[in-house]
């Protein structure tokens, strides 16, 4: 073969390589379907939607105006939140408040009954055998560190406020295993003041809708806590810690039976189809038993059912 042939014959293997290449290139992505936009096409399933993200920087205004909105829509959704710890007085919501660190609130109302049988009243916890206690405590887990705080804080009931839980955060937060989310769970609560806790379904929520971008818990309250008026904080807290429990979850979201996808920048991190995302609903959402095995009377109209005791089922 010939130089000249030569050449000729490896110009038209890189042009067929060429034209090979550009055949195995991805076809251009579809553009975003926004919520409620979504196109059925006829023998497939429905169109999975993904939410645009904002082209623009939000203004103050705007924000303030979509996460207000955001929480009237909960309030519609979840007309029956309240707290889902048990407690009957504020003396039992900080000691079970103290004790759903690390846990759920259903393991530490299955807990509580036989712990306040025992010990009632700040005085009879405060005596306890610290033995006897972790033995009540050890299904709530990390049991000897929670038994020192809830017999360290009794003490300081006692010996520091007369045997009553006091109302105010600046005292709340001397006691020993209470932090500013103990306190304002409390506070909120037990003494209708207003507050927000910042939990960890606060938090995830809170980012995911772009209320605010701060990580540390503290700055998430201020962020969040200037975006709405006082007396909002408390039902807030509500509102967004079961959103967060029920259809907002952190692995797999239910955005596909979301209320406010319309108005969630993170719409299509979770199961968009309707059908599949209504089997990852919680509790009363899908049918299943609450946190609380004492629920309040408006939860259990709306169709909630109570939690099983310890041991049950």
């Amino acid at each position: 073969m010939t130089a000249k042939k030569g050449a000729v014959k490896k110009s038209a293997e890189k042009s067929v390589k060429k034209q090979a290449a550009v055949k195995k290139q991805a076809p251009a992505k579809k553009p975003a379907v926004v919520p409620g936009k979504a196109a059925a096409v006829k023998g497939v399933g429905p169109a999975k939607t993904v939410a645009a993200k904002p082209v623009r920087e939000e203004s103050r205004t705007a924000l303030v105006r979509r996460a207000r909105r955001i929480n009237r829509e909960l309030a519609e959704v979840y007309p029956y939140a309240h707290p889902e710890l048990d407690f009957e007085n504020p003396f039992q919501l900080v000691v079970a408040t103290v004790l759903s660190a690390q846990t759920t609130d259903l393991r530490v109302n299955q807990t509580t009954p036989a712990l306040f049988a025992k010990y009632p009243t700040p005085e009879d916890l405060a005596a306890a055998v610290p033995e006897e206690v972790e033995e009540i405590l050890r299904p709530t887990g990390f049991f000897r560190a929670k038994t020192k705080s809830v017999i360290g804080l009794s003490k300081a009931l006692v010996e520091d406020f007369g045997g009553e839980v006091p109302g105010r955060l600046e005292d709340l937060v001397k006691l020993p295993g209470v932090g500013r989310k103990t306190a304002f769970v409390v506070l909120g609560n037990a003494f209708g003041r207003p507050g927000i806790t910042v939990d960890t379904h606060f938090q995830r929520l809170v980012r995911r809708w772009q209320w605010t971008a701060e990580t540390d818990p503290d700055k998430i309250e201020a962020a969040v806590g200037a975006l709405f008026p006082k007396s909002d904080w408390t039902d807030l807290s509500h509102h967004v810690i079961w959103h967060g429990r029920r259809i907002c979850h952190a692995r797999k979201p239910a955005c596909g039976a979301c209320p406010i996808a319309p108005l969630c920048p993170a719409y299509g991190e979770g199961e968009t189809d309707p059908e599949k995302a209504k089997k990852l609903l919680k509790y009363e959402k899908g049918g299943f038993p609450g946190q609380r095995l004492n629920p309040p009377r408006a939860y259990l109209d709306a169709g909630g059912k109570p939690a099983p005791p310890l041991g049950a089922g």
